[in-house]
């Protein structure tokens, strides 16, 4: 069974993603139901593709956006049985990507303003779509090997969900230790929280798992022993890193990635408990 397939190749259409994403996910940022954390913008894996959580309309009913990595779609659906489909394999723009989502979403009430700045791009954009194949089997999988983690593990944990930002899968345990620092005069508490995720690499980096408890005691983890493969990672965020290489095609690469999040979680969790 190929849980972890290569994706060797994906950058280009990576990238595209990357923008597309982000053309969908102005649409929640603009009117979804907010949540403190956020994650009223993020895209969840489900067996259709990425999607948006619904958002409503103003004369009742809702919408959602969903990137179909099997038919290479974004399909917009309203809750009346409406749909407009937008194909990824066209070769759009970014920003002609997005001007045709926010179309279709004016058309059923929406009128904005969005968030352009997130998805204009002039660049040319191309798609594989045995490539987005690939990266559909690797979220999906990703995907149940952190929802086994969280409900293996015990306190408050959030949903695995892709950021469009970062375009990387992760999902969010908390502790019960709270952290306080002062921005713009204001002073803000977040809790402590162990960070699992899947970064699809760029054109500088391969692909890689990774985990970053925040805040990390270094003197504490960076003498803890990782499973094989894995290694700890403190340039530019702390944290441990899981090569996507190491997985590719192994039988056991879902146990393995599990492994990996337990490890750190039994070893970061105490250090965030109040």
């Amino acid at each position: 069974m190929t849980f972890f397939p290569s994706l060797e190749g994906f950058e280009t259409t990576r990238q595209t993603l990357h923008k597309y994403s982000n053309a969908m996910g102005v649409v929640p940022r603009a009117y979804g139901i907010a949540h403190p954390k956020w994650w009223h913008i993020s895209l969840k894996v489900r067996s259709s593709g990425l999607t948006t959580d619904n958002v409503p309309l103003p004369d009742g009913g809702a919408l959602s956006l969903r990137m179909d990595l099997r038919q290479h779609q974004i399909v917009l659906q309203v809750s009346n049985g409406d749909t407009a489909v937008f194909d990824m394999t066209a070769g759009l723009t970014g920003t002609q990507m997005g001007d045709e989502i926010l179309t279709a979403v004016r058309d059923v009430g929406l009128p904005g303003p969005f968030a352009r700045e997130k998805f204009e791009s002039d660049d040319p954009r191309s798609y594989d779509p045995e490539m987005a194949g690939c990266y559909f089997t690797t979220l999906v999988n990703a995907n149940t090997a952190f929802t086994r983690h969280q409900y293996a593990i015990s306190g408050e944990t959030g949903p695995v969900q892709l950021w469009p930002h970062g375009f990387d899968l992760a999902c969010e345990w908390f502790g019960a230790r709270v952290e306080t620092y002062e921005e713009h005069g204001e002073v803000q508490e977040f809790p402590s929280q162990i960070n699992l995720g899947f970064y699809p690499g760029n054109e500088s980096a391969a692909p890689y798992f990774y985990s970053n408890p925040w805040p990390f005691e270094a003197d504490v983890l960076l003498k803890q022993p990782l499973p094989d493969g894995a290694s700890c990672h403190t340039e530019g965020w702390e944290g441990s890193i899981f090569p996507y290489a190491a997985l590719v095609n192994d039988d056991n690469a879902l146990e393995r990635l599990q492994t990996f999040a337990k490890a750190v979680y039994d070893a970061a969790s105490p250090t965030l408990l109040a």
